[in-house]
Parts: C-alpha cells; sequence; structure tokens
C-alpha cells in the first residue's frame, strides 16, 4: 500500500545541510572538470595558429600562411590533418559517452572522474611530448576519452554533493569552470606564443596536465555522493 503526504497548504519543507569547508572542498575539486573541458576546447584554436606548431605539424598550412596575404584564412587553413587535430577531441568525446555513461550509473561519480582525469593526464603528456602528427592526435583522442568520462560525472557529482537549497548554484559552478579554463587557455597561448625557441605550444598542450592532475588527486580521496551509495 502506498502511502502520500501532503505539506498543509502555507507550509514549506526544509532541507538540511550546510556549505562546509568539506562540502566546497569537493565541489572544487569536481569543478577541475569543467576547467578541463574549457581549457581543451580554447587551447587548440591558439596553438594551431602558432607558427612553429604549423611548420613542425603542418607544414602545407605554413607555407599557405607565409604565402599571398591575400588568399582568405579559412582557404590557408584548408586541411583535413589540421581539421582531425581539432575535431578528434569531440569525436572521441562523443563515443566515450556510451561506455562513461555505464560507469558512471554502475561504479559512482568519483570512479568516472578518476579515470577522466587519468585520460587527462596521459593526453596532456603526450601533447606535449609530440614528435610526429600521430602524437599530437593521439593526445588530443586521449583528452577526448576524458572529456566523456568527465562531462559525465562531475555535473552529477556537483549537484548530488551540494545542499539542496544551492542545488543550482552549485551545479551552475561546472559552466562558471568551463568559462575559467577558456579564459586561460586563451590568456596561457598568449604568453607562449611569445617563447623564443618554437616550443611554446609544447607548454599550453602540456599545462592541462595541472587541472588534470587535482581533478585525478582530489577524486581518490574524495567521498562517493549520497545518491551513488
Amino acid at each position: 500500500m502506498a502511502v502520500g503526504v501532503v505539506a498543509a497548504e502555507g507550509q514549506e519543507r526544509h532541507y538540511g545541510g550546510r556549505v562546509t569547508a568539506f562540502v566546497v572542498l569537493s565541489c572544487m575539486t569536481a569543478g577541475m572538470g569543467g576547467v578541463i573541458f574549457g581549457y581543451d576546447i580554447g587551447i587548440a584554436g591558439g596553438v594551431s595558429s602558432m607558427e612553429p606548431f604549423l611548420r613542425k605539424f603542418f607544414p602545407d598550412v605554413y607555407r599557405r600562411m607565409r604565402g599571398d596575404t591575400r588568399v582568405s584564412n579559412y582557404c590557408k587553413f584548408d586541411s583535413q590533418l589540421l581539421t582531425a587535430f581539432t575535431s578528434s577531441l569531440y569525436v572521441a568525446g562523443l563515443l566515450t559517452t556510451f561506455l562513461a555513461s555505464r560507469v558512471t550509473a554502475g561504479r559512482g561519480r568519483r570512479a568516472s572522474m578518476v579515470l577522466g582525469g587519468g585520460a587527462f593526464l596521459a593526453g596532456a603528456a603526450v601533447g606535449g611530448a609530440s614528435v610526429n602528427i600521430y602524437m599530437v592526435i593521439l593526445g588530443r583522442v586521449l583528452l577526448g576519452v576524458g572529456l566523456g568520462f568527465a562531462n559525465q560525472a562531475v555535473p552529477l557529482y556537483l549537484s548530488e554533493m551540494a545542499p539542496a537549497r544551492l542545488r543550482g548554484a552549485f551545479s551552475n559552478g561546472f559552466q562558471l569552470s568551463v568559462g575559467i579554463g577558456a579564459l586561460a587557455a586563451n590568456v596561457i597561448n598568449y604568453g607562449t606564443e611569445r617563447i623564443s625557441g618554437g616550443w611554446g605550444w609544447r607548454v599550453s598542450l602540456a599545462l592541462a596536465g595541472v587541472p588534470a592532475g587535482l581533478l585525478t588527486l582530489g577524486a581518490l580521496f574524495l567521498p562517493e555522493t549520497p545518491n551513488s551509495l
């Protein structure tokens, strides 16, 4: 027999839960998933326009850039390999979500964040150490795998760990983190492009490992959400 309880008119239900330092720390750690998302989106555009990067991995595009200045940039950057570099992140993320959804539902949000952070770390390492086009694309694919796991788990983790009355604010923190990551990527690209020696693009790609490391390390020690338990 099902029993329903209806609150009297004018009464409001209040749920317990305070914003403690532990809750803030947990959500800030999870928010690193959003920072990486924004960073990976923003970093590719700046890196793919750096001359040392193009000269090493996309010489045809580089020659067009140094050629006729009257040619539109849309024509200069017309390269299937360059398109593969930028789009591989999204394709890998899309395909990974099918696996990530099962892991997130079956093993919990924390497990997906650990796997996503590990993939992010691997992608940042491979991208920063790339010596050929295959390593560059592999690095982006690994970052996409990380996105597939993190974007499944992080929004859920934030909403389930937040106090009920502040759930919307904490959930919107993921979008804020994405914006912070994109801003950081553009600022870093602005600085690394001016590094003499032509290796600034390596710094840009490798720095994705900083928020990835924070996410992975934090997720190893964070508790699982009550809903997952």
